[in-house]
């Protein structure tokens, strides 16, 4: 049974869910959504460069958080946000307003919308008259577009790719009721204060930060095709923060985050202090670990460093706009059908599926941002390339949508990715993937071989102006030597080429890790998550990182509590 069959019972269950919250009566917010968009649509046809397509967005976002350091509130928010996004095409499938060309300055959107932060649901009247004023504005800048795409396209060969700028995909309608955001703020408060109260404690520990985010998403999207959606959906996250500074002023930084469907399933204080008690343990070790060397060699990456890892160097990659761009690498394009992996690794994206074992997955929705079902997709099958992440901006070879089109509020949907899926065959215990590594550092006659424990983030570039690598920035770092003993290092930046790494990367654990984060690219931040465990990689490079010269404070800390003074959980 494989990874993704292992949690198809939850897709199973959310299916089951999904069916008992559809409401039998229309939403009135998509009512009228609905009826102006038709009636614009139509009036629109009689200009002398009509639409061919017209989507509306609201977004609403219901927040509450909370944020302290130091066993102490530092600030909170309540806020309701509902913000518009208007895709408004002239032109044709083919080539529209959206096509990316390189304008000359001065020549690409000449129009603010300006559009409103609170958009108004509750009066029809009010809702039309704002999704009039601002149709009215984006149809004026898409001429505006459409002429200059036209005009620079006169002066360009013909692209290779002859797939279009937009694809078309199938009706969709589900509607279902707006979850109520229900939180108790002054538990979140004593929350916030338990939590942060042990770094008050910890004299190594420069600065810390603590942060509650309750939020409900409701989405109403309506399109001239006839697709109607509302979806509702909660997040509610914790993130836990604390950096130290090292006697040679290298800062060093570390992050819990924490993710539940509800404030119960969120706050596990027995876990969370515990995870806690442990970063501050592991900034003391890394304050006085010693610096990390250029090294090049084998290494294992742990966990949810392997979820970093994947997300980055491939995940971006598999992007279908980008390989489109003439400015981009487009690494993977001619790749289809050909083997980029071992074996015994397949990668599978799946929205639908909204649990890891007690784990929230960020990267779940049940339809992207175009309207589009969220779906299933094998990217890579037992190392061989299958196809790519599409939005419904077609690809050649990929004509349609596999409901990867996603935004934040502002921006046009493009490719992302969703809820990744490492999957591996005949995978070996953590404990084999150490003895290998050893003997991999023996065979070699390498010093020692490294385990990259934890990784807190990363970049990458795609593009074709600069080197096409990657640097990802590991914060726990260890030396594994050839007789088992460990030491941690800091200051060492994970490098490389994409597709040199994974020529390297040789076996896969059975110890899955989930990494959740935000992923932040052309169409905005996007919450995606990664389910990957950990991996030996044959060959991999390391260059040290940045660091400062500035001493550490001098004045003790105000907010630290005596010596004698202990701290309670309960």
């Amino acid at each position: 049974m494989n990874l993704y069959q292992r949690k198809l019972i939850f897709a199973t269950c959310s299916l089951m869910l999904l069916a008992s919250v559809v409401l039998q009566a229309k939403d009135s917010v998509l009512d009228t959504m609905t009826t102006e968009l038709d009636r614009s649509f139509q009036a629109l046809q009689e200009q002398d460069t009509p639409p061919y397509f017209l989507s509306y967005e609201i977004t609403q976002d219901d927040v509450v958080s909370i944020s302290g350091a130091f066993g102490q509130i530092t600030g909170s928010e309540k806020s309701v946000n509902r913000i518009l996004d208007i895709d408004l095409r002239v032109g044709d499938y083919f080539v529209d307003n959206t096509h990316p060309v390189n304008t000359p300055f001065g020549m690409g959107d000449l129009f603010d919308l300006g559009l409103p932060s609170v958009i108004p649901v509750d009066d029809p009247d009010a809702l039309r008259t704002v999704l009039w004023l601002y149709t009215d504005k984006k149809y004026k800048q898409a001429v505006t577009q459409i002429t200059n795409v036209q005009s620079i396209l006169q002066a360009q060969v013909e692209k290779d790719d002859q797939s279009g700028d937009f694809s078309q995909t199938p009706t969709e309608t589900y509607e279902e009721e707006t979850k109520e955001l229900v939180v108790d703020e002054d538990l979140l408060k004593r929350k916030i204060r338990l939590y942060t109260q042990f770094f008050s404690e910890a004299e190594h520990i420069r600065s810390n930060s603590a942060t509650i985010s309750a939020d409900i998403e409701t989405r109403w999207f309506v399109n001239s095709e006839g697709t109607r959606i509302k979806v509702s959906h909660p997040y509610f996250r914790l993130v836990i923060s604390a950096a130290t500074k090292a006697d040679d002023g290298m800062v060093l930084n570390k992050s819990l985050t924490f993710e539940g469907s509800s404030q119960e399933s969120l706050l596990q204080d027995t876990k969370i202090v515990t995870d806690v008690q442990q970063l501050i343990a592991d900034l003391k070790t890394l304050r006085e670990a010693p610096l990390a060397e250029p090294y090049t060699g084998p290494a294992i990456l742990y966990g949810r460093a392997t979820g970093v890892f994947f997300h980055e160097v491939l995940g971006h990659r598999l992007e279908g706009h980008r390989l489109k761009d003439d400015d981009d690498g487009q690494t993977f394009l001619k790749a289809v059908n050909t083997q980029i992996l071992p074996e015994s690794i397949s990668v599978v994206f799946d929205p639908t599926i909204d649990h890891w074992d007690d784990t929230v997955l960020l990267g779940t929705y049940k339809y992207d941002n175009q309207g589009v079902k969220g779906r299933r997709v094998v990217i890579v099958d037992r190392g061989v390339l299958k196809g790519f992440l599409m939005s419904r901006r077609p690809l050649e070879g990929f004509p349609t949508s596999n409901g990867h089109g996603r935004k934040n509020v502002g921006n046009l949907a493009i490719a992302r990715q969703s809820n990744m899926f490492v999957e591996v065959e005949n995978p070996v215990t953590y404990e084999t993937l150490e003895t290998m590594l050893i003997e991999r550092v023996v065979q070699e006659d390498k010093p020692y071989g490294l385990i990259f424990h934890d990784i807190q983030g990363g970049f990458t570039n795609t593009g074709v102006v600069m080197p096409n690598a990657f640097q990802v920035t590991p914060v726990l770092v260890y030396k594994l030597y050839p007789d088992g003993k460990k030491e941690v290092i800091r200051g060492a930046n994970l490098i490389g080429t994409p597709l040199t790494t994974f020529s390297r990367v040789e076996q896969g654990a059975d110890d899955y890790a989930v990494f959740n984060g935000m992923c932040g690219a052309e169409s905005g931040w996007v919450p995606v998550s990664t389910v990957a465990p950990s991996i030996l990689v044959s060959q991999i490079e390391v260059q040290k990182s940045g660091t400062s010269r500035d001493i550490p404070p001098i004045l003790p800390s105000p907010v630290r509590p005596p010596a004698d003074r202990s701290i309670h959980t309960h």
